[in-house]
């Protein structure tokens, strides 16, 4: 007897890989194998397993398997599950815009604003409306930064003030205006029912009736923000999941030199 227990010798794994028709990789290629959870508003119990499993189905799912359920408070039940996802999708026809600007670490920032802009760049940055949470402004404006990528304040070549959360459109905009900001940086971390949006939105419009939209850089970041979502809100740039000050100041010295430079024919 050859290969023992775990031998695949014989078995018909699939290992075809076709980018025009991508799906979930578990075990083995194509096979579709997904975990998700969700909360169904239903007790616990053989009702709400059911259906649980007839939510994966009519989601895509073959084969649903609950493996964990509990009811978190009366009337409401967690679930874990797995099941063999039968949609693809085509990788190759998917495009995502991105941030066009080149990432230069903090000393490469430093020097690119020293020859190209000649002072300092101001930028304001604010956790705006009721949102009370700083980690994403504080990751990107203070000193210490986040995760060994030091914040705006430490770069020798910008001003940076951290104006903290729940900081009005009216007061950003009147601090932007006292401080002659050359960019503005708005942090977004609570996005239930779309408030973010609501609040990034009524910025563009204050700043475009005061005049100020095209007089300073106006960028964006959070858990739920995309560069697309920012560029359809009116922003120059969005700053989503895993971007740090580096993205950030690069862009903006870019970008600001791209303003300053530009030529009219």
């Amino acid at each position: 007897m050859s290969g023992g227990l775990y031998s695949t010798e014989g078995r018909d794994f699939d290992q075809t890989l076709d980018l025009k028709k991508i799906k979930p990789y578990g075990d083995t290629m194509n096979d579709g194998k997904t975990q998700l959870s969700f909360t169904l508003p239903v007790p616990a119990g053989d009702e709400a397993i059911e259906a649980a499993k007839q939510l994966m189905k009519k989601m895509g799912f073959e084969n649903p398997q609950i493996v964990f359920h509990k009811e978190l408070t009366e009337g409401y039940t967690f679930f874990n599950c797995y099941g063999n996802c039968v949609h693809t999708v085509d990788y190759t026809d998917i495009y995502v815009p991105k941030v066009e600007s080149t990432k230069w670490d903090m000393p490469e920032t430093d020097q690119f604003v020293r020859e190209h802009i000649g002072r300092k760049i101001v930028v304001v940055g604010a956790s705006t409306g009721t949102d009370a949470h700083t980690v994403g402004i504080d990751a990107i404006m203070n000193m210490k930064g986040f995760a060994g990528h030091y914040g705006l304040e430490r770069y020798e070549m910008f001003e940076a003030v951290n104006m903290g959360s729940q900081v009005t459109n009216e007061e950003f905009i009147a601090k932007a205006i006292e401080l002659k900001a050359d960019a503005l940086l708005v942090s977004q971390t609570v996005t239930q029912k779309d408030i973010h949006i609501r609040n990034l939105t009524e910025l563009v419009e204050m700043l475009e009736a005061e005049g100020l939209r095209d007089q300073v850089i106006l960028a964006c970041g959070g858990p739920r923000i995309s560069h697309e979502l920012a560029k359809e809100l009116g922003y120059d740039a969005g700053f989503g999941m895993n971007t740090y000050a580096d993205d950030v100041a690069s862009f903006i010295a870019q970008e600001l030199d791209r303003r300053l430079h530009a030529t009219d024919f």
